[in-house]
């Protein structure tokens, strides 16, 4: 277990602290990326990956604010996956104090590639290294559409 305490901000890779309803309903109702997301495959998901709860101490109790996880091998690859804040908490610096502190966790050094998908926060990855694919050619994918459509 990892944690980084900054000012009233905890960032834990501790699984036993996330509230995994709130994830759920962040990915399921509110991402473009998980949209309909069943519970059970957020939960298998975290089972499987370094899961990072971005937490608030708000008098004297920690309310979870944000979540990512990180998929890798812990030597040579790493994937960012499932990044959010709380929309009511966003620009307040939690997310570059997420990203700060999953690039610096011991566990995650030396990796020769970092990479991560998104649609609108290019600015905020950049300013941590981040850049488009080198050689885009080089890569291929298994994209499932719609993977967790809802059947009417």
């Amino acid at each position: 277990m990892f944690e980084y305490q900054e000012h009233n901000v905890l960032i834990s890779t501790d699984k036993s602290k996330l509230n995994i309803d709130l994830i759920h309903d962040y990915l399921s109702n509110h991402s473009y990326w998980a949209a309909n997301i069943p519970l059970e495959i957020v939960q298998k998901s975290i089972e499987n990956s370094m899961a990072f709860g971005v937490y608030l101490n708000e008098n004297n109790m920690l309310v979870q604010v944000g979540f990512c996880r990180v998929i890798s091998d812990l030597a040579t690859y790493a994937y960012l996956a499932d990044v959010f804040i709380l929309e009511e908490y966003r620009g307040k610096g939690l997310s570059k104090l997420l990203v700060k502190t999953i690039l610096e966790h011991p566990d995650l050094q030396g990796l020769r590639r970092w990479v991560l998908a998104t649609r609108d926060a290019h600015g905020l990855y950049a300013q941590y290294g981040f850049m488009p694919l080198d050689k885009p050619e080089n890569f291929m994918q298994i994209k499932a559409e719609n993977p967790y459509r809802i059947e009417e």
